[in-house]
């Protein structure tokens, strides 16, 4: 019997392939038979994680670019067809957040820092339409395959602190389903755009807003755990699963579609 949620003989690029979830995403990508671009601006990280993975018998290589460069993501795609010689699926999970894109409650909101908020708004928005532009064209002439972005549990509900990072995340979930819809009329089903809408996972960028260096929760953390059904906070690996999926051919009716992993943050009223 066939298995289709396998990703034997596939390429797929992973931006932000040097992140926490990035790192879940290559390996889980990896462990399901893919090939992997692990692309990122850290290049030591990036060269670590495809040694790893080859000398462990997978097939990855380092991709070094910006996702807002152009010119760097082109060079990217052309090191990647030279070794692999096709690609066949794209993880848009470059994006976040910074510190200049946070309003704390005793700033001015008629003061907040614009050019932080608008900053954030792009890494996450144009930094997934900017790799798809490059690596889409690639899927396109191999003639089949997947493109995942990553959403947000920010992308639906008002999230304090972070007005930068809710907008750019909204901003993706509308490209999606734009962008799903454009890909359908021209390539019928053999191109997919999906999102996965992570619930919240400890990363680098969000661990003080959330834990304490003691130990525990900041008030923040435990207002995010008081919201999740499932009382903690996500494991990278546990993005796996539906990611996988979303690649595979186990999805070749799924597009425009918003996956959440989120332990029932999104549909809990609180009461």
């Amino acid at each position: 019997m066939e298995n289709n949620y396998s990703l034997q003989g596939k390429v797929i690029v992973v931006t932000g392939g040097t992140g926490i979830l990035g790192n879940s995403f290559v390996n889980g990508i990896v462990e399901a038979g893919g090939a992997v671009g692990i692309l990122g601006r850290n290049k030591e990280i990036a060269e670590e994680r495809a040694e790893l993975i080859n000398k462990n018998g997978g097939q990855a290589i380092a991709l070094v670019a910006d996702v807002l460069d152009n010119d760097a993501l082109n060079a990217a795609k052309e090191t990647l067809l030279k070794r692999f010689g096709r690609l066949d699926g794209l993880v848009n999970a470059a994006g976040g957040n910074m510190p200049e894109g946070v309003l704390q409650p005793e700033q001015d909101l008629f003061s907040m820092n614009l050019e932080g908020m608008k900053k954030v708004q792009e890494i996450n928005l144009w930094g997934t339409l900017l790799p798809t532009q490059v690596f889409g064209e690639a899927i396109a002439k191999t003639g089949k395959g997947s493109i995942v972005n990553i959403s947000s549990m920010n992308s639906k509900r008002a999230i304090t602190k972070v007005l930068g990072y809710n907008m750019g995340k909204a901003a993706v979930d509308c490209y999606t389903q734009w962008f799903a819809v454009e890909l359908a009329n021209r390539y019928g089903d053999a191109i997919r755009m999906n999102a996965l809408a992570p619930g919240f996972f400890l990363t680098e960028q969000n661990r003080n807003l959330l834990t304490l260096p003691e130990g525990g929760y900041t008030p923040r953390g435990e207002s995010v755990i008081k919201q999740t059904p499932f009382k903690r906070f996500g494991n990278p690996d546990e993005l796996i699963g539906a990611l996988v999926w979303l690649l595979s051919d186990a999805s070749a009716f799924v597009t425009g579609s918003m996956i959440c992993v989120d332990g029932g943050f999104s549909i809990y009223g609180g009461v």
